[in-house]
């Protein structure tokens, strides 16, 4: 159950109006409260492989190449020692993906997981995720209802207020 949550709320697509239920906004869902709770640290966990790998990503940039793959360059560079540097640089983010893969069973999430959320959290140390309780319960068994979503994309900006100038009344 929590996989196909993790999986939703990673890949939620255009909002449906038919549908009550969907968020109008991507990168949330509706659910329980205990549900959201639970769903949270499995969901922070994947964003902090996706974090690792790129890391390991960057790394591998250096030792890697631009030629099209089956290409005499590429063929060159597949035999040389600047591919086995960068096999050696990559293989960790490609085992923390498949890691990633295991938990979801889902290319597109991991896709948009490892490309998308991890960079987008790169400075974050924790914390990706918010729930919010809603005001409405479920018709079936009166659960409290929850918005679990990420941080960051739709935040409100809180404004500072000055304070207004206390006058200050002069004694003679």
């Amino acid at each position: 159950m929590f996989r196909n949550m993790a999986t939703s709320l990673i890949c939620v697509s255009k909002p449906n109006a038919a549908d009550p239920n969907t968020p109008k906004v991507a990168g949330r869902i509706i659910t329980t409260v205990p549900k959201a709770k639970e769903l949270r640290p499995v969901i922070e966990k994947l964003i902090t492989l996706g974090k690792k790998a790129l890391a390991h990503q960057e790394a591998a940039v250096q030792f890697a190449t631009s030629a099209e793959r089956g290409s005499p360059e590429w063929d060159q560079w597949r035999n040389s020692d600047r591919w086995q540097q960068w096999n050696a640089a990559i293989a960790p983010a490609v085992s923390l993906r498949r890691r990633a893969f295991a938990a979801l069973r889902s290319k597109e999430a991991v896709n948009i997981l490892f490309n998308e959320l991890a960079p987008r959290f790169r400075e974050r140390q924790g914390g990706y995720t918010r729930i919010v309780r809603l005001a409405e319960f479920r018709l079936g068994d009166a659960g409290r209802k929850a918005l679990i979503e990420f941080v960051g994309e739709h935040d409100r900006k809180k404004q500072r207020r000055t304070a207004p100038a206390v006058k200050s009344i002069a004694t003679t």
